[in-house]
C-alpha cells in the first residue's frame, strides 16, 4: 500500500487532506509541538512521526514524499538529493530553483519578461529589491534606492559588508505593478498543463504600512520588509489568462531542455504592470503556500473539474493515476 507523506508545515494540511480525498493513507512528520494540529484539530494525518526526516520509517510505510518549501528549507538540497524515499517531482529542479543565477537562465530560456539584475550594487540607478537565495518566505528581502542605501541595509538585514558576500543575494530592478502568483500543475501522466489557482501574498510589514498616514510613515522611518504572513485569493481579469498560461507552458518546455522536465505543482511569481505586461521575478518549482486558500478548489479548477480539486488533491490524483497505469516511476525520483 502506497502512503503519502509530507513535512508538517507550509501546505501539509492541504496535501494530506487531498491525499485522503483520493483514498490514500497519510503521514506527517516534524516537530512534536504540531502533532495535534494534524491529528486532533485537523485530523488529516493517519500517522505522525516526531522527526525531521524519518527515512527508515517512511521506507517501511511505503511512503511517497511530497516536497514543500519548508521541507527543502529545513533539510537542505543536499539531503533531499540523497534521500532514498520516493520523491514526487524532479529533484534536479531544486538547484535551478534555489540558485537565482540558474533560475534566471531557466526563465530567460522560457522567454519570460524579467526584471533587470544588477551584478554590482554600485551600479544601482533605480529602485531595486534585494533577495537572498533559496525559499525563505520573503525573509531578508529589502528595497534600496541607490548604492549607499543598499550597503546600509545589506549590513543591517543580512550582515553583508563587502562584495565578496554578494553571491548570497540577487539585486533585481523593482518593477511597479500588482503582485500576481499563478499556481500551475503539469501532469506527466496526462501530458498537459493546468492553471490551478492564483493568489497574492500578505507581507509584513510592507502591507501594514498602508494603514499609517504618509506623514507618520516619514516620521517613523520604517524599513520595509517582505516576510510572508498569509495569502489572498485573486481572480485574474479573463483577458490576461492566456498570458499566464503561455508563460507556464514555456517554463515547462524550457525545463525539459535544461534539467529533464518539471512536473507537478509550480508557481511563477510576478507582477502585472499598468501596461498589463506579466513580469516574472522568480519561480517556485513545488507546491506553494498560496494554494492554501483553495482547499475546496478555485474558480479555475471548478471550470475543469466537477468536484473540489485543490493542488494537494491534484498531486494525489496524479500519483493514483500513475499507479493505476503502472508508471509510478515516471512521477517520482
Amino acid at each position: 500500500m502506497v502512503r503519502i507523506a509530507t513535512y508538517a508545515s507550509h501546505s501539509a494540511l492541504q496535501i494530506l487532506k487531498g491525499a485522503k480525498d483520493e483514498r490514500f493513507e497519510t503521514i506527517a512528520f516534524g516537530k512534536s509541538r504540531v502533532k495535534s494540529l494534524y491529528t486532533k484539530y485537523f485530523p488529516v494525518a493517519d500517522y505522525f512521526i516526531e522527526d525531521t526526516y524519518p527515512e527508515e520509517k517512511l521506507i517501511e510505510l511505503n511512503a511517497i514524499v511530497i516536497p514543500t518549501g519548508s521541507f527543502v528549507a529545513h533539510l537542505g538540497i543536499e539531503l533531499v538529493e540523497r534521500m532514498k524515499v520516493p520523491y514526487f517531482g524532479n529533484k534536479k529542479v531544486l538547484r535551478w530553483e534555489s540558485d537565482r543565477s540558474l533560475e534566471r537562465k531557466w526563465l530567460e530560456k522560457a522567454k519570460l519578461r524579467l526584471p533587470k539584475v544588477y551584478d554590482d550594487p554600485d551600479d544601482i540607478d533605480k529602485p531595486v529589491i534585494v533577495k537572498p537565495h533559496g525559499a525563505k518566505g520573503g525573509k531578508g528581502y529589502f528595497l534600496a534606492k541607490d548604492p549607499q542605501d543598499f550597503w546600509a541595509k545589506a549590513e543591517k538585514f543580512l550582515g553583508i559588508r563587502d562584495k565578496e558576500q554578494l553571491k548570497e543575494v540577487q539585486i533585481q530592478e523593482y518593477v511597479v505593478g500588482i503582485p500576481v502568483y499563478p499556481h500551475y500543475f503539469y501532469s506527466k501522466v496526462r501530458k498537459e498543463l493546468e492553471l490551478m489557482s492564483i493568489d497574492r501574498r500578505y507581507e509584513s510589514n510592507v502591507d501594514a504600512i498602508g494603514r499609517i498616514p504618509a506623514k507618520d510613515q516619514l516620521d517613523l522611518s520604517i524599513d520595509i520588509t517582505y516576510t510572508v504572513i498569509g495569502n489572498i485569493p485573486i481572480v485574474l481579469r479573463e483577458s490576461l489568462l492566456m498570458d499566464v498560461i503561455e508563460a507556464g507552458e514555456r517554463t515547462v518546455k524550457a525545463a525539459e531542455d535544461l534539467m529533464g522536465g518539471l512536473w507537478g505543482p509550480f508557481c511563477l511569481e510576478g507582477v502585472f504592470t499598468p501596461e498589463m505586461e506579466f513580469v516574472v521575478f522568480e519561480i517556485s518549482a513545488r507546491i506553494v503556500a498560496g494554494t492554501n486558500p483553495f482547499v475546496h478548489g478555485s474558480p479555475y479548477t471548478w471550470l475543469k473539474y466537477d468536484e473540489p480539486m485543490s493542488t494537494g488533491r491534484r498531486i494525489a490524483r496524479e500519483i493514483r493515476e500513475a499507479i493505476e497505469i503502472g508508471e509510478i516511476e515516471k512521477v517520482v525520483t
